[in-house]
């Protein structure tokens, strides 16, 4: 090697070396930036799949959790099932299902009630002010319907049904007489719509508790289909719902329901609904199903047909009325990489190109691109520890500058409450892990407190002005917790109307009082979204427990739990309880 060198003209000698040396070094870079983007994508793209996975659960438990609420209105535990079915019975049942309706239209719009003698009352709400009436006052025959507006409004002409309903003769009849309690019934296809139906149940009995009828409200699966095909994760991304048999509940392509050879509706299997990449989705979660915790959203990989690797974010939807579901979204890995894998490729023949057009500049450019990537790489793995990663060059109008702003939207959508602003639950978990971490290695010894709030009567607000109201209500709530606390402290947003306020140092205990009394202070301050509408409600303030580390507790579970406790207390002390 040196005598090749000795042998080389002067000015291939100071450029041969240094031109290879530079183009070594953007192959060591490119190389960098690929690791680096690829560590990013999958720290990432697995928080994401998480996130998406939790989204569609909570999302999926807030379109089947009024059904308990409307059987409760429409046959309050206690109210005996009516005898005679003669007109006062049946105008009685009428106005409590009409109640019973207007808890949650979408999508339990639709209440009804049968007999062991096969008569059959239902109430179906088509909008605000109109429905329809299905009543079958004898135990045979067909029903007849009624179509009125308003909740005592004239009943119009009475229209016999064209097919003939016996309601003991459905399924949830049967599974609403055996259960004691509350019950959803397996998933069905519908009498009259041919879609895909579970029914939530629950018995009626007569003044000696025999049992004498069912009432039950329907949950039409239609509509998570739809909700999951209007979801934007990722371009080639797959979203669904099943049972743990592997029964399709709903998917964001195509259909759950398909016909068989009789031309007849059937429900399909993830395995049998003709698109390959559902089935290997289905068998890459099928295995974990009995072995991981269900309160938890988890990730994992599986090779497609076709050899590419596809992400998939999954987690359980259970409650104790007997759902038991799962939530599967499936990502191709090229989704994530594609962009990655193009930027490295265009920053490899660039650093080429200027490596042999001018190896100076090359140089330096090499120098400010190392520069970058030594900030993608740390940025990357703070994210992936949950913390705030170091500002990047989103100005930049290159790859570079597309990966970047990918980092930092990534980063602030995983980290933020999309409604308030405000920092979201997973989030504050993490910084008061850390705060935690930093009390017990003794660089923060200062004591510190969690207040944990609802806001008093949310529910009024949402039930009597809409939940755009409501929305409203939770970004004033959010908006004025901000501004009244440090720069130091954090706020968030911890589920529903419940927010958290982590107070990063205190003097002393009293701190966390005073600072407790001077946030409901504020909250009982009319809200400006509700005082045009309703003075009243606008006037609702808020419960707040606080919990002080480590006066009150030393863990994390244990500190929230106090500081919930201490908020159910105060607001028992309040109302008297």
């Amino acid at each position: 090697m040196l005598s090749f060198l000795r042998r080389l003209p002067l000015r291939q000698l100071l450029t041969l070396p240094y031109v290879v040396l530079v183009l070594g070094v953007a192959l060591v870079i490119g190389g960098l930036s690929y690791v680096a983007g690829q560590r990013a994508v999958n720290d990432l793209s697995n928080q994401l799949l998480r996130e998406t996975a939790s989204r569609i659960a909570l999302a999926t438990k807030e379109h089947i959790a009024g059904a308990k609420g409307v059987l409760e209105a429409a046959f309050p535990v206690g109210v005996r099932p009516p005898e005679h079915w003669d007109e006062a019975d049946i105008a009685a049942m009428r106005e409590r299902f009409w109640i019973a309706t207007s808890i949650h239209r979408n999508p339990h719009n639709y209440a009804y009630y049968g007999d062991i003698q096969g008569r059959f009352f239902g109430l179906m709400r088509h909008a605000d002010d109109s429905a329809e009436l299905r009543v079958r006052r004898g135990g045979t025959g067909v029903r007849s319907l009624y179509t009125f507006n308003g909740i005592h409004g004239a009943l119009g002409p009475a229209v016999p049904e064209g097919k003939v309903f016996e309601p003991r003769q459905r399924p949830w009849f049967a599974l609403g007489l055996e259960a004691e309690h509350n019950t959803w019934s397996p998933i069905y296809i519908d009498f009259r719509t041919h879609e895909l139906v579970t029914t939530f149940v629950r018995r009626v009995s007569d003044a000696d508790g025999r049992p004498e009828g069912v009432v039950a409200t329907d949950l039409p699966l239609q509509r998570i289909s739809d909700f999951l095909g209007k979801l934007e994760i990722r371009p080639h991304a797959l979203a669904m719902v099943v049972e743990p048999d592997g029964h399709l509940v709903g998917i964001s392509e195509g259909s759950p329901l398909g016909r068989n050879d009789a031309g007849q509706y059937v429900r399909l299997s993830a395995l049998d609904v003709g698109n390959p990449l559902v089935a290997a989705t289905f068998n890459a979660v099928k295995a974990h199903m009995t072995e991981l915790d269900a309160s938890e959203a988890h990730t994992g990989t599986f090779t497609a047909s076709g050899g590419e690797t596809m992400y998939v974010g999954y987690t359980q939807l259970r409650d104790d009325s007997g759902l038991d579901w799962w939530v599967l979204v499936m990502v191709p890995r090229s989704d994530f990489m594609g962009d990655v894998e193009r930027g490295a490729l265009q920053s490899a023949l660039l650093s080429l190109l200027a490596a042999l057009a001018a190896a100076g500049v090359g140089w330096g450019v090499l120098q400010v691109v190392a520069r970058m990537l030594g900030q993608f790489v740390q940025s990357a793995q703070l994210v992936g520890q949950g913390r705030a990663s170091l500002p990047l060059p989103v100005q930049r109008g290159d790859e570079l500058g597309v990966l970047a702003r990918s980092l930092t939207d990534m980063q602030i959508k995983l980290q933020t409450d999309a409604l308030t602003g405000l920092t979201n639950r997973d989030t504050f978990i993490r910084a008061l892990r850390d705060r935690f971490q930093r009390y017990n290695d003794g660089s923060r010894p200062e004591p510190f407190a969690v207040l944990f709030m609802d806001v008093n009567r949310f529910k009024a607000i949402n039930d009597t002005l809409g939940h755009a109201l409501g929305d409203a209500v939770l970004k004033e709530v959010a908006q004025r917790l901000q501004e009244q606390v440090r720069g130091s402290d954090r706020v968030a947003r911890y589920a529903g109307d419940e927010f958290v306020v982590l107070l990063d140092a205190l003097r002393g205990p009293d701190d966390a009082e005073t600072v407790r009394d001077h946030l409901e202070a504020v909250l009982r301050q009319p809200l400006q979204s509700v005082a045009p509408l309703d003075p009243a409600l606008a006037e609702l303030g808020a419960a707040m427990g606080a919990a002080v580390c480590p006066a009150d507790a030393t863990e994390i579970g244990d500190l929230l739990a106090h500081a919930d406790a201490d908020m159910y207390r105060r607001k028992a002390l309040r109302h008297g309880l």
